[in-house]
């Protein structure tokens, strides 16, 4: 994820008077009034100290990653790496983070970041920014290599990226007479009342995401408003949830709770609860990031849809919708007492190199653009041709100093309106109300 896109659960509503709002580097201070805006200040200063270091991730669901280290370790026995796996849920993992800089703590050398922490962690001096020559910008997917800029300054290396990406039941839609994976969400309806009429279609259910109250729920909002040809937020920064593409985003949700297509318990499903739905074969349409791809396709007998699955762009309200931009990239502590070290991993870890046979082992898309026109790896992972497209379709969460606040309100309201507690309207109103109030 994560590895994949963050997961936040109970995130932390942090207190301050100042919001700011970036995207591709390019800020916008909001309206505020004690002592102008933090990110104002100068960068922390890097230094050139070597040594053992720690590598702070969250937990790592392929189980190759510790491999990679491994492999470092090998060739700089002064310089060696310890992994430190932290919780699942990338809100408890932003939390210890946010915890650790805010008393300069040196126990983290190398973080992982959310895509969407960048701007937080840089405004607020807790992460030191990386010489781009080091890293080869052009090399990397734009959209990635954008997710690491705050004010056109390289905070965050790109490392793993992506989008969500439907994952569907071949056997089933061709045993329905369906050519090909849906493009709108009512094709996807229509499938799903096709196969639910077959005797293999018993016990499946239509369609999950990620629902439960952290942060694949904004994902998951997002990228309904977004197929939807509706925004959370305009390009000044400025929420938008009072617009009709926005209300139809939420009602394709919350309509597909009460219709019964997303199964009731897909409330509390996050990632990998999802996963396991779909790889026992309980789902016939799942949304996910590429990393299940290689965890479906396992041959040893611990996924029941191997060889029956396929991956597609996800659906919209009147084509193909658009994902939500995902991924970790790496970063170096300003507290680090070693970011030469530091700084020589993160450009290990994310050359095209190291990204290609990290790529062998795993299937979540990397940041080095080579990859997707890679013959080896087309033919390893043909979804890297979907992914490419999707990820071209794909739009980045507002990148946000008080992030934690605005995912926070609208996982509360979203929620609330899934749960029935809200109508679509009323979620909307308050929630546009809440975003105000945060962005000034």
């Amino acid at each position: 994820m994560t590895h994949r896109t963050p997961t936040r659960r109970g995130t932390s509503r942090t207190a301050g008077t100042r919001v700011l709002l970036a995207r591709t580097g390019t800020a916008l201070c909001l309206a505020l009034t004690l002592g102008g805006c933090g990110s104002d200040s100068e960068p922390t200063a890097t230094t050139d100290g070597r040594g053992e270091i720690t590598f702070a991730t969250g937990k790592d669901n392929t189980g190759q990653l510790q491999t990679l280290v491994d492999s470092w370790n090998s060739a700089h026995p002064d310089e060696r790496v310890r992994m430190v796996e932290l919780p699942e849920a990338a809100d408890q993992v932003r939390q210890m983070l946010v915890q650790n800089a805010q008393i300069k703590s040196k126990s983290y050398d190398v973080v992982t970041l959310d895509a969407v922490w960048t701007a937080e962690f840089a405004a607020r001096s807790w992460v030191v920014e990386l010489p781009k020559d080091k890293f080869d910008p052009a090399s990397f997917l734009a959209p990635a290599l954008e997710t690491g800029l705050y004010r056109d300054r390289l905070y965050a290396a790109p490392w793993l990226t992506g989008t969500g990406v439907l994952y569907y039941r071949t056997d089933l839609l061709a045993a329905a007479g369906i050519k090909e994976p849906p493009k709108t969400w009512a094709a996807l309806a229509d499938a799903c009342a096709a196969v639910a009429k077959l005797p293999a279609g018993k016990g499946v259910a239509c369609y999950a995401g990620q629902y439960d109250k952290y942060e694949g729920l904004t994902v998951n909002f997002s990228e309904a408003v977004q197929s939807a040809g509706g925004t959370v937020f305009d390009p000044a920064g400025k929420p938008q949830l009072t617009t009709p593409a926005v209300r139809e985003g939420l009602s394709f949700l919350v309509d597909g709770f009460k219709q019964g297509r997303i199964p009731s318990k897909g409330i509390t499903f996050k990632e990998e609860e999802g996963r396991r739905e779909f790889q026992e074969g309980r789902l016939l349409f799942h949304r996910n990031w590429a990393y299940v791809y290689a965890l479906a396709s396992a041959a040893d007998g611990s996924s029941k849809v191997n060889g029956r699955f396929d991956v597609a762009p996800l659906p919209g309200k009147d084509g193909l919708g658009s994902g939500t931009l995902g991924g970790n990239n790496l970063a170096v502590s300003a507290f680090s007492e070693r970011q030469a070290s530091a700084r020589d991993f993160i450009a290990y870890v994310t050359s095209l190199e190291t990204e290609r046979e990290y790529a062998k082992k795993q299937s979540f898309p990397l940041s080095r653009a080579a990859l997707y026109d890679d013959p080896e790896m087309l033919q390893r992972y043909p979804y890297l041709a979907v992914m490419k497209e999707a990820i071209g379709r794909a739009k980045p969460r507002p990148a946000a100093v008080r992030y934690g606040d605005v995912t926070a309100a609208i996982q509360d309201h979203v929620s609330a309106a899934l749960t029935g507690q809200k109508s679509v309207d009323q979620a909307t109103t308050d929630l546009q109300a809440a975003l105000a109030a945060l962005t000034g």
